[in-house]
């Protein structure tokens, strides 16, 4: 079983990582002069992700690429913008059963990944509607996810699957706003956008949407599958497909669940954001720096696999998925079994 290893999360605008042997090390200017505010031991680190405004050295990008270490870049609403990426991993034979796949069997593979989004996402209505008033507007939307879920198989039109997912994602965040529980937050809910995010709840499901997609990147090129070449997602140049694909899977049951209990917690407010003259909503660095802590808490939470049938951490989860795909790529089992909240 591959082991759970530490990111290192850099927010601070101005901040400088450079290695010292085998050591990370974070400088940061104050008044002028260079302070280390943090040294860590650097094969430890399984993930970097810098937010904003870092100056990374060219001999921490080298061992990152060498050693498969992941390092990506994102802007202060934190949009992906680049990733280090080393020697490509695994079989030639793997990569190309992937494209074979691709152009064969993307619906059936589209369908399973969505009907198992869809599921996730109609279990946190479900878990709301158990433990608070269910109003009529989520037992709909309920209802249509259960009847999306049951017209999927009959389909194998990859543009009709992806209407069926897009329709099921209108009626989840059109109730969105009612899995609010905590009346006395001010933050609210008034549907999705994006680039930028024009509300703090869609800032932080970009944000933190983008953080899980960079992770599934690494663990498919970790297996030594093509993050580009995905089944459900449209290819287009500079997009990672597959990673978008296998995002789907963890979208309700992680991310969305994870920004609610912030909500609900009132871990977050208003105030923790800050608008800029085009309408965009960004997050202020310390509640960014929050929001990454309760990530990586929730990240090591143990969970039941239905398929493995064995307890892992939940971040854990993109590498299992991305392994589980290659076994099927490869022929080693029937159907890649895509995750799902029971």
């Amino acid at each position: 079983m591959k082991k759970l290893q530490n990111c290192l999360y850099i927010n601070r605008d101005g901040a400088y990582l450079h290695k010292e042997r085998e050591t990370l090390i974070i400088d940061i200017k104050i008044d002028g002069k260079k302070q280390k505010l943090m040294q860590l031991p650097i094969h430890s680190i399984g993930h970097i992700f810098c937010f904003g405004n870092i100056m990374v050295s060219p001999q921490v990008m080298g061992f990152c690429g060498e050693n498969g270490t992941g390092l990506a870049f994102f802007n202060q609403y934190g949009r992906f913008q680049a990733r280090i990426v080393g020697k490509q991993s695994g079989n030639v034979l793997l990569r190309r059963a992937q494209y074979d796949i691709t152009d064969k069997q993307a619906a059936v593979l589209a369908r399973d990944i969505v009907a198992a989004k869809i599921r996730s996402s109609r279990a946190v209505l479900q878990r709301h509607a158990r433990n608070h008033s269910n109003s009529v507007e989520i037992q709909k939307s309920i209802d249509r996810h259960r009847q999306i879920i049951e017209e999927l198989p009959a389909h194998n039109d990859i543009e009709k699957i992806r209407g069926l997912e897009g329709e099921a994602a209108s009626h989840y965040f059109k109730v969105f706003d009612q899995l609010i529980t905590n009346s006395s937050n001010d933050i609210r809910f008034d549907g999705r956008n994006r680039r930028p995010p024009k509300d703090p709840i869609n800032a932080m499901l970009s944000f933190l949407y983008a953080v899980q997609g960079n992770e599934i990147s690494s663990a498919l090129q970790g297996v030594g599958l093509d993050p580009q070449v995905g089944f459900l997602h449209a290819e287009r140049p500079g997009r990672d497909s597959l990673a978008q694909d296998l995002l789907e899977e963890f979208r309700a049951f992680f991310i969305d669940r994870l920004v609610l209990t912030l909500i609900n917690r009132k871990q977050v407010s208003m105030k923790d954001f800050e608008t800029d003259t085009l309408g965009g909503v960004s997050i202020k660095e310390d509640t960014r720096k929050a929001i990454l802590q309760a990530y990586q808490q929730k990240k090591q939470e143990e969970i039941h696999h239905p398929f493995l049938n064995e307890k892992i951490a939940i971040g854990l989860l993109p590498h299992i998925q991305a392994m589980l795909l290659a076994r099927y790529i490869r022929g080693d089992i029937e159907h890649y079994p895509p995750f799902y909240q029971r």
